[in-house]
This record gives C-alpha cells, structure tokens and sequence, in this order.
C-alpha cells in the first residue's frame, strides 16, 4: 500500500474487528464524527455504531472522536452522547488534532488507529502523523459541496482497493 492510502477499507465502521485490532497491539482508537460515526443527514450515531463503541469500551479501547467539523455544539453534543473525548475543527489532513488527541489518551502512535470516512482527510491526517488508518464507506451520500468534488478523486484513487464487507 501506498503511503497516501488506507492500511484497510471496510464497509463500515461496525465491521472493524475490534479482537484483531487488540490483537496487533491497538489500543486507542481516533475517529472521525461526519459520515463516519454520525451520517451526515442525522443528528445522531445509529445504535449499531454506539453498540461498536460500546463493546471498543468493554474491550479496554480508549476513543476519542477527531472530526473537522466546525460546529462546536453539533460535536460536543455527538461526542458527550457516545461517551467520546472530541476535538473539532481539528485541520485534517494536518497531523496535529491527532498528536493532541494521543498525548490525551497516553498512547503511542503504534498503539492508535485513525478511523474515518474521507481519504484526504481522515486517512492522510493519519499517516502523516504516523498513525495506521482504517476508511470505511460513508454513511450517508449527503456530503458538504466540497466533500462531493473529493469523493469523486477518492473514488478513482481508491479504485482497485478491496473493501471489507
């Protein structure tokens, strides 16, 4: 795999095994809020997604939500309802909402894996910062006016990559 792409891509962020993950020696895992955690059309996670981060919980994971949004009060509020530390409007790709979000959690970047949705974001924030990344798949097809013009050099970057179903 290429430095600029994901180390896994997986369908959706419930079907991360969280023993394999365990089991390569992660503890912590980043994650991004918009289309990842929370469709992008809804206020809410769905329960499915809780119950993932649940059981991340149970398994002795430390989370913390990582998302560019710059509404404040719109991530706050996703965060205190799952449970996640959080940090917005975190500049990503730039590796530095990451770092502060590790130096919080007391974990080493071999110990993290940066979940999220966008390519030049999410997964570039995360190996720029040396950090292995996992994309899944949008949540929902409602995205920003710019997110839908990346999409579209996502789709044909990502083009030969398989996706985890």
């Amino acid at each position: 795999m290429s430095f600029l792409t994901p180390g896994r891509y997986v369908a959706r962020v419930e079907l991360i095994d969280l023993d394999e993950l365990w089991q390569q020696g992660k503890r912590a895992l980043l994650l991004d809020r918009d289309n990842t955690l929370v469709p992008r059309d809804r206020r809410d996670a769905p329960a499915s997604v809780a119950a993932w981060l649940d059981a991340a919980r149970a398994r002795g994971f430390s989370l913390y939500m990582v998302s560019n949004n710059w509404h404040r009060d719109h991530v706050e509020r996703s965060a205190s309802q799952l449970g996640l530390g959080a940090i917005c409007f975190a500049c990503k790709p730039l590796p530095f909402a990451l770092e502060r979000a590790l130096r919080h959690l007391g974990v080493s970047r071999d110990e993290a894996v940066m979940i999220g949705d966008q390519l030049y974001t999410d997964v570039w924030a995360g190996n720029f910062a040396g950090i292995d990344s996992i994309l899944v798949k949008p949540q929902a097809t409602a995205d920003l006016w710019y997110t839908k013009i990346f999409r579209i050099f996502e789709r044909r970057a990502l083009k030969g990559v398989p996706c985890e179903e």
